[in-house]
């Protein structure tokens, strides 16, 4: 990806920030300054960073189980700071920020301060001239400041080194070019992003949807299916044996959608606002639902074969919802008995719940 070229700027080296990203601080210590610089400041604390980089990851972590790498303080921050706050793994992100802004746990602090040892300095390192080989980075933190100074064309140099209270000063020359390119820069950002979680969750679908917070999603053609279906005859839902009323349909994700990160229609089934509420993001027990769940699709493909609204209403759907054309042939073409239709939607559901299950997301 092509960074907007400067007259004055060296672009090909901000261009190499992320080369060699064997962890995932770089990224977020650079999304946080991209942060910084939107609300037009050009200073910032290490800790004030280091809280943005805590924000952008919560959700990745607490939310998508996402990995960020082996042994990641930033994931391990994220964690401990979910266990002792008691905040939801989809917290709107300032009441996140609040929490962490005032938390004085000190472990919290010593994770903290983990966290600014190396990325404010190594981030610039393609713009270095002195410090080129590993070893003139095996020195004191004041050292790589005073060799920081000595460099010409940085984008942020750092003051006086004060724990977590130590500030960068993002250059004057600098400022306005990440500021008029800022949305470029978080697209390119977040590129690298996708990149690397990719490569850290190598079974995981969706990744590019998991780096904000979850959002609000469309199932208007879903919800018309299944409440012809609901109206048509008597409709339960699978964790309760509740019947459900056609108004009151709710729609949920068997396997959670942080995981499949998609409304495909064989993951959607009826249920009630409460109970789909208090499931959440838990899995639900193979053994205990799964055959609940085949009587309940089969009862709607059923339906599509026998009602003709039901079938138009279906054809709708299928077009946002069913994006497999295999899929749509083997489970939802005319004439299935149920048990192979059960069979057929084990062996779609199936590898994907396992896959949800090791990426700790519990039953």
């Amino acid at each position: 990806m092509n960074l907007p070229v400067s007259e004055t700027l060296d672009i090909k080296y901000l261009s190499r920030l992320f080369d060699n990203k064997s962890e995932s601080y770089k990224l977020f210590w650079f999304k946080a300054i991209m942060g910084i610089v939107a609300k037009g400041r050009t200073s910032a604390s290490y800790e004030e960073l280091v809280d943005v980089m805590i924000g952008e990851a919560w959700y990745m972590v607490t939310e998508y189980h996402l990995n960020l790498g082996p042994a990641d303080t930033l994931e391990s921050l994220v964690h401990y700071l979910s266990r002792i706050s008691g905040l939801k793994s989809s917290e709107e992100k300032e009441t996140i920020l609040e929490f962490v802004r005032n938390c004085e746990d000190k472990n919290v602090s010593k994770m903290k301060r983990t966290l600014t040892r190396n990325v404010p300095y190594r981030l610039q390192a393609p713009f270095y001239s002195a410090l080129r080989g590993q070893a003139e980075w095996k020195t004191s933190e004041r050292n790589l400041i005073r060799k920081m100074r000595q460099e010409k064309r940085l984008i942020y140099y750092i003051g006086e080194l004060s724990g977590l209270d130590t500030r960068i000063e993002i250059q004057d020359e600098w400022f306005p070019y990440l500021y008029e390119n800022q949305e470029i820069l978080s697209g390119w950002i977040n590129f690298n992003l996708i990149t690397y979680l990719q490569k850290r969750n190598p079974n995981v679908p969706g990744i590019s949807d998991k780096l904000n917070a979850p959002q609000e999603r469309k199932m208007e053609k879903a919800k018309a299916y299944w409440k012809l279906v609901a109206e048509t005859e008597p409709l339960k839902e699978i964790y309760g044996n509740q019947l459900v009323a056609p108004r009151e349909i709710s729609l949920d994700h068997f396997i959670p959608w942080s995981y499949v990160a998609n409304d495909e229609l064989w993951n959607l089934h009826p249920t009630t606002k409460s109970i789909n509420s208090s499931k959440g993001n838990f899995l639900p027990d193979w053994d205990r639902y799964f055959h609940r769940l085949a009587d309940v699709e089969f009862h709607g493909y059923q339906s599509v074969w026998k009602y003709e609204k039901i079938h138009q209403a279906f054809d709708k759907c299928c077009r946002e919802h069913v994006n497999s054309a295999d899929v749509r042939y083997r489970l939802y073409r005319e004439g299935l008995e149920f048990e192979m239709f059960k069979q057929t939607l084990k062996e779609i559901m199936l590898p994907v719940y396992q896959a949800a299950h090791n990426m700790g997301f519990r039953n």
